[in-house]
Protein backbone atom coordinates (compact mmCIF):
# COMPACT_ATOMS: atom_id res chain seq x y z
CA UNK A 1 0.00 0.00 0.00
CA UNK A 2 1.51 3.28 -0.86
CA UNK A 3 2.14 5.63 2.20
CA UNK A 4 0.58 9.43 1.85
CA UNK A 5 2.57 11.88 3.55
CA UNK A 6 0.48 14.58 4.90
CA UNK A 7 1.23 17.11 2.45
CA UNK A 8 0.40 15.15 -0.28
CA UNK A 9 -3.16 15.14 1.08
CA UNK A 10 -3.74 18.93 1.03
CA UNK A 11 -4.04 20.82 -2.10
CA UNK A 12 -6.27 23.74 -1.25
CA UNK A 13 -6.58 27.34 -2.30
CA UNK A 14 -3.90 29.87 -0.52
CA UNK A 15 -6.91 32.00 -1.11
CA UNK A 16 -9.72 30.06 0.34
CA UNK A 17 -12.13 30.19 -3.15
CA UNK A 18 -14.79 27.80 -3.44
CA UNK A 19 -15.17 25.59 -6.02
CA UNK A 20 -18.86 24.66 -7.87
CA UNK A 21 -19.97 21.50 -6.89
CA UNK A 22 -22.48 20.37 -9.73
CA UNK A 23 -24.71 17.52 -10.69
CA UNK A 24 -26.41 15.78 -13.38
CA UNK A 25 -29.01 13.57 -12.55
CA UNK A 26 -29.87 12.34 -16.03
CA UNK A 27 -26.97 10.38 -18.15
CA UNK A 28 -24.71 12.48 -20.30
CA UNK A 29 -23.17 11.45 -23.60
CA UNK A 30 -19.35 11.53 -23.86
CA UNK A 31 -18.83 14.02 -26.19
CA UNK A 32 -20.86 16.48 -24.84
CA UNK A 33 -19.65 16.18 -21.57
CA UNK A 34 -16.24 16.44 -23.26
CA UNK A 35 -17.18 19.89 -24.90
CA UNK A 36 -18.31 20.98 -21.85
CA UNK A 37 -15.06 20.26 -19.84
CA UNK A 38 -13.46 21.53 -22.69
CA UNK A 39 -15.49 25.36 -22.66
CA UNK A 40 -15.20 25.31 -18.72
CA UNK A 41 -11.31 24.68 -18.79
CA UNK A 42 -10.51 27.35 -21.37
CA UNK A 43 -12.81 29.85 -19.09
CA UNK A 44 -11.05 29.11 -16.46
CA UNK A 45 -7.65 29.63 -18.14
CA UNK A 46 -9.38 33.27 -18.73
CA UNK A 47 -10.04 33.96 -15.47
CA UNK A 48 -14.11 34.05 -16.83
CA UNK A 49 -15.15 31.03 -15.03
CA UNK A 50 -14.75 29.36 -10.96
CA UNK A 51 -13.22 25.36 -10.45
CA UNK A 52 -15.82 23.40 -10.54
CA UNK A 53 -16.38 19.34 -10.18
CA UNK A 54 -19.11 17.65 -12.26
CA UNK A 55 -20.99 15.12 -10.90
CA UNK A 56 -22.63 12.73 -13.58
CA UNK A 57 -23.19 9.28 -15.42
CA UNK A 58 -22.49 8.51 -18.74
CA UNK A 59 -24.28 5.67 -20.76
CA UNK A 60 -22.03 2.44 -21.23
CA UNK A 61 -19.30 3.55 -23.28
CA UNK A 62 -15.38 2.53 -23.25
CA UNK A 63 -13.01 5.54 -22.96
CA UNK A 64 -9.29 4.83 -24.43
CA UNK A 65 -6.52 7.24 -22.62
CA UNK A 66 -2.77 8.18 -23.73
CA UNK A 67 -1.56 4.93 -22.87
CA UNK A 68 -4.09 2.51 -23.93
CA UNK A 69 -3.41 -0.53 -26.04
CA UNK A 70 -5.00 -1.64 -29.08
CA UNK A 71 -4.97 -5.52 -27.51
CA UNK A 72 -7.00 -4.67 -24.40
CA UNK A 73 -10.21 -3.81 -26.01
CA UNK A 74 -11.26 -7.09 -25.77
CA UNK A 75 -14.84 -6.52 -27.70
CA UNK A 76 -14.60 -3.47 -29.87
CA UNK A 77 -18.30 -3.89 -30.69
CA UNK A 78 -19.90 -3.84 -27.41
CA UNK A 79 -20.25 -0.66 -26.29
CA UNK A 80 -18.86 2.84 -28.19
CA UNK A 81 -15.28 3.74 -28.01
CA UNK A 82 -14.32 7.09 -27.64
CA UNK A 83 -10.73 8.27 -27.12
CA UNK A 84 -9.50 10.50 -24.63
CA UNK A 85 -7.07 12.87 -24.16
CA UNK A 86 -6.71 11.72 -20.41
CA UNK A 87 -3.71 9.89 -19.18
CA UNK A 88 -4.20 6.23 -18.72
CA UNK A 89 -5.81 3.18 -20.08
CA UNK A 90 -8.95 1.48 -21.14
CA UNK A 91 -11.90 2.24 -18.94
CA UNK A 92 -15.77 1.85 -18.64
CA UNK A 93 -18.62 4.26 -17.99
CA UNK A 94 -22.47 3.59 -17.38
CA UNK A 95 -24.86 3.65 -15.28
CA UNK A 96 -24.20 2.82 -11.99
CA UNK A 97 -20.61 4.92 -11.93
CA UNK A 98 -20.53 8.26 -10.48
CA UNK A 99 -17.89 9.57 -12.85
CA UNK A 100 -16.72 13.03 -10.86
CA UNK A 101 -14.54 15.36 -13.95
CA UNK A 102 -12.47 17.79 -11.85
CA UNK A 103 -11.56 20.91 -13.31
CA UNK A 104 -9.00 22.90 -10.72
CA UNK A 105 -6.71 25.34 -11.87
CA UNK A 106 -3.50 23.99 -9.82
CA UNK A 107 -1.97 27.59 -10.63
CA UNK A 108 -4.07 28.06 -7.32
CA UNK A 109 -2.65 25.48 -5.71
CA UNK A 110 0.10 23.63 -6.59
CA UNK A 111 1.92 23.23 -9.59
CA UNK A 112 2.31 19.10 -8.76
CA UNK A 113 0.96 16.73 -11.20
CA UNK A 114 1.83 13.61 -9.10
CA UNK A 115 1.02 15.26 -5.95
CA UNK A 116 -2.24 16.19 -7.40
CA UNK A 117 -3.35 12.59 -8.52
CA UNK A 118 -2.16 11.46 -5.08
CA UNK A 119 -4.71 13.90 -3.56
CA UNK A 120 -7.18 12.52 -5.66
CA UNK A 121 -6.62 9.21 -4.57
CA UNK A 122 -6.91 10.35 -1.06
CA UNK A 123 -10.48 12.19 -1.93
CA UNK A 124 -11.57 8.99 -2.91
CA UNK A 125 -10.48 6.65 0.03
CA UNK A 126 -12.13 9.33 2.36
CA UNK A 127 -15.31 9.11 1.13
CA UNK A 128 -15.40 5.41 1.09
CA UNK A 129 -14.46 5.55 4.72
CA UNK A 130 -17.15 7.38 5.17
CA UNK A 131 -18.81 4.76 3.53
CA UNK A 132 -17.75 2.14 5.38
CA UNK A 133 -15.29 0.92 3.03
CA UNK A 134 -11.01 0.36 3.32
CA UNK A 135 -10.35 1.75 0.13
CA UNK A 136 -6.41 1.50 -0.97
CA UNK A 137 -3.87 2.47 -3.31
CA UNK A 138 -0.72 0.86 -4.38
CA UNK A 139 3.09 1.64 -6.22
CA UNK A 140 2.80 1.64 -9.61
CA UNK A 141 -1.09 1.56 -10.07
CA UNK A 142 -3.37 4.12 -10.03
CA UNK A 143 -6.82 4.00 -8.50
CA UNK A 144 -7.88 2.81 -5.76
CA UNK A 145 -8.56 -0.67 -5.31
CA UNK A 146 -10.16 -3.22 -2.32
CA UNK A 147 -8.24 -6.20 -0.51
CA UNK A 148 -8.31 -8.74 1.99
CA UNK A 149 -10.20 -8.45 4.16
CA UNK A 150 -13.13 -7.70 2.26
CA UNK A 151 -12.24 -9.44 -0.95
CA UNK A 152 -10.03 -12.40 -1.76
CA UNK A 153 -7.88 -10.43 -3.79
CA UNK A 154 -7.70 -7.10 -4.82
CA UNK A 155 -9.92 -5.56 -7.20
CA UNK A 156 -10.44 -1.62 -8.51
CA UNK A 157 -12.91 0.17 -6.80
CA UNK A 158 -11.93 4.03 -8.87
CA UNK A 159 -10.54 4.71 -11.76
CA UNK A 160 -8.49 8.23 -11.96
CA UNK A 161 -7.44 9.59 -15.27
CA UNK A 162 -6.67 13.07 -15.73
CA UNK A 163 -5.45 15.75 -18.23
CA UNK A 164 -3.85 19.40 -17.71
CA UNK A 165 -3.92 21.65 -19.67
CA UNK A 166 -1.89 24.58 -18.52
CA UNK A 167 -2.08 23.68 -15.17
CA UNK A 168 -6.12 23.21 -15.09
CA UNK A 169 -7.18 20.01 -15.09
CA UNK A 170 -9.82 17.95 -16.55
CA UNK A 171 -11.16 14.69 -16.73
CA UNK A 172 -10.90 12.90 -13.02
CA UNK A 173 -12.03 10.15 -11.18
CA UNK A 174 -15.10 6.96 -11.80
CA UNK A 175 -15.79 5.69 -8.56
CA UNK A 176 -18.15 2.08 -9.33
CA UNK A 177 -21.76 2.20 -7.00
CA UNK A 178 -23.92 -0.37 -8.37
CA UNK A 179 -22.31 -0.44 -12.34
CA UNK A 180 -23.20 -4.21 -14.54
CA UNK A 181 -19.26 -5.82 -13.48
CA UNK A 182 -19.82 -7.61 -16.43
CA UNK A 183 -19.34 -4.78 -18.55
CA UNK A 184 -15.94 -4.27 -17.95
CA UNK A 185 -15.54 -7.71 -19.48
CA UNK A 186 -15.21 -6.28 -22.77
CA UNK A 187 -11.73 -4.29 -21.58
CA UNK A 188 -8.89 -5.08 -19.86
CA UNK A 189 -9.56 -2.21 -17.26
CA UNK A 190 -6.36 0.18 -16.95
CA UNK A 191 -4.09 -2.73 -17.96
CA UNK A 192 -4.67 -4.48 -15.25
CA UNK A 193 -4.77 -8.06 -16.43
CA UNK A 194 -4.04 -10.10 -13.21
CA UNK A 195 -6.57 -8.10 -11.48
CA UNK A 196 -10.72 -7.46 -11.35
CA UNK A 197 -12.79 -4.46 -10.51
CA UNK A 198 -15.43 -4.04 -7.65
CA UNK A 199 -18.19 -1.87 -6.56
CA UNK A 200 -20.08 -0.72 -3.71
CA UNK A 201 -22.88 -3.04 -4.06
CA UNK A 202 -20.90 -5.98 -4.63
CA UNK A 203 -19.15 -5.10 -1.28
CA UNK A 204 -22.41 -5.11 0.21
CA UNK A 205 -21.70 -1.42 1.36
CA UNK A 206 -24.28 1.67 0.55
CA UNK A 207 -25.22 2.41 -2.69
CA UNK A 208 -27.55 5.31 -2.75
CA UNK A 209 -26.77 7.94 -5.30
CA UNK A 210 -27.44 10.72 -3.09
CA UNK A 211 -25.21 9.15 0.23
CA UNK A 212 -22.56 8.16 -2.24
CA UNK A 213 -22.65 12.12 -3.61
CA UNK A 214 -22.77 13.42 -0.27
CA UNK A 215 -19.60 11.17 0.97
CA UNK A 216 -17.78 12.72 -2.12
CA UNK A 217 -18.35 16.25 -1.42
CA UNK A 218 -17.69 16.09 2.57
CA UNK A 219 -14.27 14.10 1.62
CA UNK A 220 -13.56 16.60 -0.92
CA UNK A 221 -13.57 19.78 1.57
CA UNK A 222 -10.62 17.82 3.71
CA UNK A 223 -8.31 17.41 0.34
CA UNK A 224 -8.86 20.52 -1.80
CA UNK A 225 -11.05 22.85 0.36
CA UNK A 226 -14.83 24.24 0.15
CA UNK A 227 -17.41 23.66 -2.16
CA UNK A 228 -20.73 25.24 -3.51
CA UNK A 229 -23.60 23.70 -4.86
CA UNK A 230 -24.83 25.19 -8.36
CA UNK A 231 -27.96 25.16 -9.78
CA UNK A 232 -27.58 23.57 -13.34
CA UNK A 233 -24.92 21.10 -14.61
CA UNK A 234 -22.70 22.17 -16.86
CA UNK A 235 -23.57 22.40 -20.52
CA UNK A 236 -21.17 22.96 -23.96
Amino acid sequence: MTSLAADDLLFGRADGAGVEWAISRRPVPYPLAVEAMEARVEAILGGDAAEQVWLLEHPPLYTAGVSAKPGDLLDPDRFPVFRSGRGGQFTYHGPGQRVAYVMLDLRQRRRDARAFVLALEAWIIFALARLGVRGETHTGRVGVWVGPPALDTEAKIAAIGVKLRRWVSFHGVSLNRTPDLTHFDGIVPCGQRERGVTSLQALGGPTGETLTDEALADAFTSVFGPIFPVDSAPAP
